[in-house]
């Protein structure tokens, strides 16, 4: 028998996976959770602009990311483009021309469209304001709106084209007390719980986690057994849920943005 944990982490990238689209039990109400890069997105955002506009700063990126806080690093690297005179024309069409696979877009619209009310979204995300809502909204996906919320780091362009980020929690602020490994700027654990205090009406008797890196691995371990993680393959929270475990959830795998919309479809007909 293939053991899915070891395939998703171990074996080469699959371009004709293990299929198992199993249908899931009907609920009153369920959440979607995905988080961005490597998961709706199909790239990263924080490296992606500096890969179209800088590759100098794509290396410095790679250079500093052990040493430095890593959504600090973000805002000085944008500092830095700035400073090489890319302007904000620049990076909102480097934005605009990130990949978001037609699969995953067909996938949450048609679940929405099939299951509204019943299944609300929430973006849950390390990139930030700016980047998501520009690439959200060049694929039309803030009109009508498909997520409830997106919480992610703030952002805003100033007046002179500088890219001014932040930390969700800045340092000097209350520090969250996670010991599952979330970075400093924020855990997602507890946002998603905070979320989940906000909401407290929508009663969702189910939640699916959608999430592909080691920071992901928070949140998923506050799932129950009648919650879904749908894990890509290949990537650091696979790797944490094969190497840490704990996880009470349902786990199923996916590799490219037709599989996972296979699952959104199967998730349209609960």
């Amino acid at each position: 028998m293939v053991n899915d944990a070891e395939l998703a982490v171990h074996s080469i990238v699959l371009e004709d996976p293990p299929l198992n689209f199993d249908s899931q039990p009907k609920v009153n109400k369920q959440l979607v959770v995905f988080d961005f890069d490597w998961t709706f997105a199909d790239q990263d955002t924080d490296r992606w602009v500096h890969e179209v506009l800088s590759p100098r700063l794509r290396i410095e990126f790679v250079k500093r990311k052990p040493t430095m806080q890593f959504t600090d690093m973000c805002a000085y690297l944008l500092q830095e483009l700035h400073k090489e005179g890319h302007s904000r024309a620049e990076v909102e069409d480097a934005l605009r021309r990130m990949p978001l696979h037609p699969a995953m877009i067909r996938g949450v619209r048609t679940l929405q469209a099939k299951s509204t009310p019943n299944t609300d979204f929430l973006l849950l995300s390390n990139s930030n304001q700016v980047y998501i809502d520009t690439i959200l909204e060049h694929n039309h996906l803030l009109d009508p709106p498909l997520f409830k919320e997106v919480i992610t780091n703030p952002a805003h362009f100033e007046p002179s084209g500088l890219l001014r980020l932040r930390r969700r929690i800045a340092p000097d602020q209350v520090q969250h007390a996670c010991k599952v490994g979330c970075s400093a700027n924020m855990c997602k654990g507890d946002e998603l719980k905070a979320f989940l205090n906000r909401h407290t009406t929508e009663s969702y008797e189910r939640i699916i986690y959608v999430g592909d890196g080691g920071n992901d691995y928070c949140p998923v371990l506050r799932l129950n057994k009648n919650d879904m993680a749908l894990v890509r393959r290949h990537r650091g929270l696979a790797k944490r849920i094969l190497e840490e475990g704990q996880v009470q959830c349902n786990v199923r795998y996916w590799s490219g943005a037709w599989e996972a919309e296979q699952w959104l479809e199967v998730l349209a007909a609960c």
